[in-house]
């Protein structure tokens, strides 16, 4: 999660149980979780009186997990997401978030999810402002050996 341009939180966990069907149940889950955390935030940053950007922006790269959170339509195909998972849909609704599509070539979260190849794990790594500080282009190295006999 950004506040700006600035991270503020981040969490990556295995899932706990296998899915009955296909990967949209765990992107579904994955943004009910992430939306229970922007409301905690918001509510975090109102206390601190932080002024903020609402609604707070939630990218996803799965086209049918961000069609069943739009859509308030009960969907023979859904009926296994527990009614916990559909907060998404009550915050979308009341103006919370605001989902938005994401090519998966530009999910920045990959880095920490998944093995990328040497191009996408150095093109996320920029995305990121991260940097090699074993990377000593510009430094010289001595090391001085004292011989005390």
């Amino acid at each position: 999660m950004y506040l700006g341009n600035s991270l503020i939180s981040w969490k990556s966990e295995k899932q706990g149980t296998i899915s009955k069907s296909s990967c949209e149940e765990a992107e579904y889950r994955a943004m009910a979780t992430v939306t229970c955390e922007i409301q905690w935030l918001t509510y975090l940053l109102q206390d601190f009186k932080v002024l903020f950007e609402q609604p707070s922006l939630l990218y996803c790269d799965n086209d049918s997990a961000r069609y069943i959170a739009a859509n308030p339509v009960f969907h023979e195909r859904t009926k296994h997401i527990e009614i916990d998972c559909h907060v998404v849909r009550e915050k979308l609704k009341k103006g919370l978030i605001h989902l938005l599509p994401i090519f998966t070539i530009e999910q920045l979260a990959d880095i920490y999810t998944k093995a990328l190849s040497p191009q996408s794990f150095k093109n996320i790594c920029s995305k990121l402002g991260l940097i090699n500080i074993c990377v000593f282009s510009n430094y010289q190295l001595f090391l001085f050996i004292e011989d005390n006999n």
